[in-house]
């Protein structure tokens, strides 16, 4: 991945935290999806990190690469389809989503 991708998926938060709302509170989706979201919470609120957040870079690189792994196994569970039915932001922003899932 790309400097520039990184920079443009920071700007993805705020869209990324609506998807999973949105995705969390639709009951035609699998339990496995609601797990997920519910499980990356709880790991997001822990106290304490596999590395932690005030080493520069790396305390957030496993918070990053959580949040990607679970994005990824919740896409491959949706589809596409779903996946923009739920996205409120812009199209760029769900192709660029859809490219860190590994769906292009």
């Amino acid at each position: 991945m790309r400097i520039a991708d990184l920079s443009k998926a920071k700007r993805l938060v705020p869209d990324l935290l609506h998807l999973a709302r949105s995705l969390a509170r639709d009951p035609e989706l699998p339990r496995s999806v609601r797990w997920s979201l519910a499980l990356l919470l709880g790991y997001l609120a822990m106290p304490f990190d596999l590395i932690p957040d005030f080493i520069p870079v790396l305390g957030y690189a496993d918070d990053v690469l959580v949040v990607a792994l679970v994005f990824r196994f919740i896409a491959a569970r949706i589809g596409q389809d779903a996946l923009a039915r739920h996205w409120r932001g812009s199209p760029e922003g769900l192709d660029l989503v859809r490219r860190l899932c590994g769906m292009r």
